[in-house]
């Protein structure tokens, strides 16, 4: 895939461990790729199998940790082992098609490990990475972008009908809240838009507020009511 044909793919030819810090959580994973190998902290529980899935992505540095307080690194551990959490960190960072094949890969590692409902969740430049990710695999389930930028999301359509949440800080200096606007003004229904008072670019000042909102709606798109009773 490139950003105007599908002519470019991305394979995975095998997987190895790494030795993550110590204030990190999660596995260490690398996914060995035709194109390079990608690091990736994974969080499940082996003996407690799901199909329910995230994939985080971040910003135009890479990184595995997002914002609003770290929110991949607490809901990767908070959401497992009912979720498995796939954290990424691109191999280019801040070069589109290729962090958007990283995330391709990603998915087509839950969804060669039983996982047939994932959620894509992108920050900033990663916003951009998952809207373009998500139509090339039929495993995404919704799409949460946070302070998206718009260049990379012009096909934000083709989502449709998964759902779309945008999130975005109302005073970003960075990508002003209208990149979001713009963004929902592209896409189809369903979609929501959240404009989030006193909050910049990295959704630190209500970060728990906004980590909650994104676990709900991570949990609410992924499990069917009587499924969430269960959990």
């Amino acid at each position: 895939m490139t950003e105007d044909s599908d002519d470019i793919s991305i394979g995975i030819t095998g997987l190895s461990e790494w030795d993550v810090e110590e204030d990190q959580l999660g596995r260490g994973l690398v996914l060995i790729t035709n194109r390079g190998s990608i690091r990736t902290l994974i969080h499940h529980d082996p003996s407690n199998p799901t199909q329910k899935g995230v994939v985080w992505v971040g910003g135009a540095r890479g990184g595995f940790d997002g914002p609003a307080g770290s929110m991949y690194k607490l809901l990767g551990d908070n959401l497992s082992p009912g979720i498995t959490s796939l954290r990424v960190d691109y191999r280019q960072p801040n070069v589109l098609v290729e962090c958007v094949m990283d995330t391709l890969a990603a998915l087509s590692f839950l969804s060669g490990t039983g996982h047939t409902d994932v959620v894509l969740v992108g920050h900033s430049f990663g916003g951009a990475v998952v809207i373009k990710a998500a139509p090339y695999s039929e495993v995404v389930k919704g799409v949460v972008a946070l302070s998206s930028q718009t260049f990379g999301a012009g096909d934000v359509a083709q989502i449709s009908p998964s759902p779309l949440l945008l999130v975005h800080g109302e005073p970003d200096t960075v990508l002003s809240q209208d990149s979001s606007r713009q963004i929902f003004e592209w896409a189809e229904e369903p979609k929501e838009l959240r404009l989030i008072p006193e909050n910049g670019h990295r959704l630190e000042e209500s970060a728990e507020e906004i980590r909650q909102l994104v676990s709900d709606w991570v949990v609410q798109h992924l499990y069917l009511p009587h499924e969430q009773t269960e959990r």
